[in-house]
């Protein structure tokens, strides 16, 4: 006579309360992956927002970026515009982060892509970052932010570099170009004093 299969005790017995106990575990996991996601770029102001992709690319090409030309995205959220400037514009991509859940993700996404020597992803605050080599900076902030981002632009970035913001206009510069639709903003480095104001009415008299 066969015994039965499994012999007994050689398995654990998957009860009730387990399937509980690990669903829970599960749950906790997860949720505070949503609060790290959440909650610490919004501890530094910029909560993560995602930009739809046709969004991006329209500002990619308004600031004219060029192949090989040096991108940094501040606040790099999930890794799209990094990608998206990389695959589509042969931009040498670096993304700064302080959200550890979003550089995880993103490190994924590069490892993924096939495009690693392309993409680089930088986990922490970026007004300690050095932005000297940028060529384009890619920013999607509040108008608050871009109050205090304005000074530290000036001093990092060089001569013939240019911003590209979504959403947000810098107050006391006036933009080389603007895309009144989709709200994005481009200024060349140094930037000209001015505001939207004085940017329309050179264009009305033009």
């Amino acid at each position: 006579m066969f015994s039965a299969w499994p012999p007994s005790g050689m398995f654990p017995v998957i009860t009730i309360n387990m399937i509980i106990i690990i669903s829970l575990i599960f749950f906790i996991f997860i949720f505070c992956i949503a609060l790290l996601w959440i909650l610490v770029p919004a501890f530094y102001g910029l909560p993560s927002v995602p930009t739809k992709p046709e969004r991006i690319r329209k500002a990619l090409k308004l600031v004219n970026l060029q192949p090989d030309e040096v991108l940094y995205d501040l606040g790099a959220g999930d890794g799209r515009v990094l990608l998206i400037a990389a695959r589509e514009f042969g931009a040498l991509s670096i993304g700064l982060e302080v959200g550890p859940v979003q550089c995880a993700l993103i490190w994924l996404r590069i490892a993924s892509s096939g495009l690693a020597d392309r993409i680089q992803i930088q986990w922490g605050n970026f007004f300690k970052a050095d932005l000297k080599a940028a060529d384009v900076v890619y920013v999607y902030a509040t108008s608050h932010e871009v109050l205090k981002l304005a000074p530290f632009l000036q001093r990092q970035m060089k001569t013939g570099s240019r911003v590209v913001s979504i959403s947000a206009d810098f107050p006391e510069w006036e933009p080389s170009t603007f895309d009144e639709r989709d709200l994005i903003f481009v200024y060349q480095m140094p930037p000209e004093s001015g505001s939207m104001m004085s940017y329309l009415l050179k264009e009305a008299k033009e």
